[in-house]
């Protein structure tokens, strides 16, 4: 089974869980904290990945997720994920979409209509150079919801983590 096919079945499967969680109150810096730490990623109490910055040091993975979004997402979401007059600020969409919900979103895509505009957001489950880095652009686009990351490239950042590095050679081939 493709890595693309995994991902739209995961999100599949965790969609019915996250229409339960969208009424959720916002995410906040506390419930993004983070309890685990795993091969360089952090996790937070609910399992979902999370950011750790500390004395302006970002996380590989937010690091990460800075990069890749300025790769692919900031053209219609705005740099720093601010929004655009085409697409929603991701950096307040965060705050009430759930980890399942947003790799739905960007594995299956979007329709949106409504105020007599149709916005259509691209199913990204067949590019490497999205689903591949799912995770980071979560952790980023959290820390930027959370107010936890300030706009621009992060000045300091961890390591690369092995198991990060590995992740990237399995996903792409490598």
């Amino acid at each position: 089974m493709s890595f693309r096919i995994a991902v739209s079945v995961l999100a599949l499967t965790l969609l019915p869980l996250a229409g339960s969680t969208l009424a959720q109150a916002e995410d906040s810096a506390e419930k993004a904290k983070a309890v685990k730490e795993e091969g360089g990623k952090y996790l937070d109490a609910d399992g979902n990945p999370t950011y750790k910055i500390e004395n302006g040091t970002v996380d590989w993975y937010t690091f990460s997720g800075y990069r890749r979004y300025h790769s692919d997402c900031h053209v219609c979401h705005g740099q720093d994920g601010t929004g655009s007059s085409y697409a929603p600020a991701l950096a307040n969409s965060l705050k009430n979409i759930d980890y399942p919900t947003f790799l739905s979103i960007v594995a299956q895509g979007r329709k949106n209509t409504g105020s007599g505009k149709e916005n259509v957001m691209p199913a990204f489950g067949d590019n490497k150079n999205v689903y591949c880095y799912m995770d980071d652009l979560y952790v980023y686009l959290r820390a930027r919801a959370d107010g936890v990351a300030p706009r621009g490239r992060p000045p300091k950042h961890e390591d690369k983590a092995q198991a990060a590095k590995d992740a990237e050679k399995s996903c792409m081939g490598g």
